[in-house]
């Protein structure tokens, strides 16, 4: 509410007037929550200090409510219960509640680290072509919002809503998105398992190995079927290499991020139903990310192999899965899912637009994506409210 009153002032809009309730909620929704969904382009109608406003609640929404509270309370060296560890626990993807407060600390500098080195490498690309001042806000802006999934962009200097499609071929661009993207998305305690466990597979957490095998599966996957799908579609203008790296960026950026290097309303049906999939799935636990989460659909998928070769039990790397863990993964993937459906019949009898089109902005605002055909700005408030209420679930 905060975001939508500072977002609704004449300073913020380029235009200098109040702006309408919906639309500033609906920005606001998709900053803080990390989506990336707009209404507006956010370089041509938003002024510095707008922009400012939604950079700052994409960087508290990314690393999370619970992380900026707690680091208050450490500056302010006040104590923090038991309930509250509990909280940070689960906001930060920790398997114990010891050590989470020392978790929090190393998130908040790992944020600043990844960020910053996403900002140098964005900066030898965006400083040659706008001058230092304009290259280095450009660069941090989208650092931020690369890392926190987040999706918004300011290469609307160059083509409202245009996003990254004027970078499609440059290699640094990215895969700078993709690192960041990947990075935020994998989970904070991820990191620090992996810094921790100095990169031996053989002695990570359980939780950590679900999601490094999901992950890397999704991505791979996901390049190969959006390259066999888009390769006479949306990558049809593309060649040689080019072409795998729009299908790899297109498998990492729908996995909550929202950026894109080309024209997603010339999506194949069969490339959109990929789409919707990776939308729908996800990051990771304790990330920047959205979705069901990987380790929700890695236990869903083991929870089917057991069933087929009827074992009572759920296996992998040694461990037994919990039967309350399959059902709380049952649990997310068919809440996620019924949303999903309401949400689109409903846009779909308010709407004059295909399925596809809708299907397509219902998974990216439910997976807090950012990804769209094109139709946003033509929706009613009705609908756009819908899709902010998603966003926030």
């Amino acid at each position: 509410m905060l975001g939508t009153f500072l977002l609704s002032l004449p300073i913020a809009s380029r235009g200098g007037e109040w702006g309408g309730f919906v639309d500033s909620l609906f920005t606001a929704t998709s900053a803080t929550c990390v989506t990336g969904l707009i209404a507006f382009d956010t370089f041509s109608h938003w002024t510095i200090f707008g922009q400012l406003v939604i950079i700052t609640l994409i960087q508290i929404g990314g690393i999370g409510f619970m992380t900026i509270i707690s680091m208050i309370a450490v500056i302010l060296k006040k104590k923090i219960n038991l309930h509250e560890r509990l909280i940070l626990m689960q906001s930060a993807g920790s398997m114990q509640v010891s050590g989470v407060v020392t978790l929090i600390r190393k998130v908040v500098i790992g944020t600043v680290i990844f960020e910053g080195l996403g900002a140098i490498a964005f900066a030898t690309r965006f400083v040659p072509k706008m001058g230092w001042k304009l290259g280095i806000y450009n660069s941090v802006f989208h650092s931020i919002s690369a890392f926190c999934n987040a999706g918004f962009d300011l290469m609307g200097r160059y083509q409202p809503f245009s996003s990254f499609t004027d970078y499609t071929g440059d290699v640094v661009v990215n895969f700078t998105i993709m690192l960041l993207i990947i990075m935020g998305g994998i989970g904070f305690f991820v990191w620090t398992d992996l810094i921790k466990k100095r990169l031996k597979f053989s002695k990570l957490e359980l939780h950590t190995k679900l999601v490094i095998v999901t992950t890397a599966s999704l991505l791979i996957v996901g390049t190969a079927l959006c390259y066999a799908f888009e390769y006479n579609h949306s990558l049809a203008h593309l060649t040689g290499w080019k072409k795998l790296m729009g299908a790899a960026f297109m498998s990492v950026t729908a996995r909550t991020a929202g950026f894109n290097t080309v024209n997603l309303s010339q999506l194949s049906d069969s490339g959109s139903i990929i789409n919707d999939i990776l939308m729908f799935v996800g990051g990771s636990p304790g990330s920047t990310a959205g979705g069901i989460k990987t380790t929700t659909l890695a236990v869903l998928i083991l929870s089917v192999i057991a069933s087929v070769r009827n074992n009572p039990d759920i296996n992998v790397f040694k461990k037994r899965i919990e039967s309350r863990t399959v059902r709380q993964a049952t649990a997310i993937a068919t809440i996620y899912f019924c949303g999903f459906l309401a949400a689109t019949c409903t846009i779909c009898a308010i709407e004059s637009l295909s399925i596809k089109e809708v299907a397509f902005e219902v998974c990216s605002a439910i997976g807090t994506v950012g990804l769209t055909m094109g139709i946003t700005q033509s929706l009613t408030d009705i609908s756009k409210v819908i899709l902010a209420l998603l966003m926030f679930a």
